[in-house]
């Protein structure tokens, strides 16, 4: 027996208006054709489905338990086509996002914090195991969004750009460094480097202060959390160096003191990096509308 969604929409418009007449006038369709289709559903089945002495007509034994087929069924091909539409309309879909940039989490989770009650059927989520790796993520469709400061030529992706920071030294109140205003290259030849465990290439310290100059510190320490790096910098085992927005809320803590990288400072720009045809969902320029303007704004606060 062949069934489709028509048969069972049929079998319970007869149940619910009582006759032909006014189911077909339910379904926008013909009586005459109605019949037809009642008819061949029946040699289908081989056996009536329907009791047509009956006033009002009703459904035989066969006929109900298609009709509990139909109000299992239906109900669910309603609600799924309600969900193509909302995807299509945008209100659906899926924000996984993976960060080459570890210190973003002190703004991001803020931001996502808004965005997940503006889209509540978004799934929202991050990729954490996927930051060494996150453009490629990106292009096979793991991900989609990616937070970088360095954009890579990746087809079908596209770099939108969030904002400016400075990634900047932080030192021990009493550090040498403190009276000179600012830090070069060479000044951290003899110094631990306390870092995120990123790749070096990821880490600004590295890719656009020291190696360009050929300098390496005299030791690095990896350390996961931001609080925890603050706190053995106060402590005197090594110095740092992260961005601005990080350090921003450190600016009245007598144990520190913050230094531009090079005399003029250090300028970087920070990205969202999607694929091109992702731009267009209504969710996605939300969120990246929400990641240029709530960091700043954080940043005004906390100064």
């Amino acid at each position: 027996m062949h069934l489709e969604l028509r048969h069972l929409r049929t079998v319970r418009a007869i149940h619910q208006e009582g006759g032909l007449a006014r189911a077909a006038e339910a379904l926008n369709i013909t009586q005459s054709a109605l019949s037809h289709q009642v008819k061949a559903l029946e040699e289908q089945a081989g056996v009536e489905l329907f009791v047509r002495r009956a006033k009002p007509m009703r459904l035989s034994a066969a006929g109900m338990r298609l009709l509990r087929l139909a109000e299992q069924v239906l109900p669910l091909v309603t609600a799924t086509e309600a969900e193509f539409k909302d995807v299509e309309a945008g209100r659906i879909g899926r924000l996984h996002i993976a960060m080459e940039c570890h210190a973003c989490f002190d703004w991001l989770l803020p931001v996502l914090d808004i965005f997940r009650r503006a889209w509540p059927d978004v799934d929202v989520d991050i990729r954490q195991r996927l930051a060494f790796g996150a453009l490629p993520a990106l292009a096979r469709e793991e991900v989609d969004l990616v937070i970088s400061s360095d954009p890579e030529d990746v087809p079908g992706v596209t770099y939108q750009p969030l904002f400016d920071y400075a990634p900047t030294l932080v030192v021990p109140a009493g550090h040498p460094l403190v009276a000179k205003g600012h830090a070069d290259p060479q000044d951290l030849a003899d110094q631990t480097l306390i870092t995120y465990p990123m790749d070096r290439a990821r880490l600004d310290v590295f890719s656009h202060f020291l190696t360009p100059a050929g300098i390496e510190p005299a030791g690095q320490r990896t350390v996961e959390l931001t609080a925890v790096a603050l706190m053995l910098v106060a402590s005197g085992r090594g110095v740092a160096v992260m961005p601005d927005w990080v350090l921003r809320r450190e600016a009245a803590n007598p144990e520190l003191a913050m230094l531009p990288l090079g005399p003029r400072g250090l300028l970087r720009r920070l990205y969202a990096a999607v694929r091109e045809d992702a731009l267009s969902q209504p969710y996605m320029a939300h969120v990246l509308r929400l990641s240029r303007t709530e960091p700043l704004r954080m940043l005004r606060g906390a100064a």
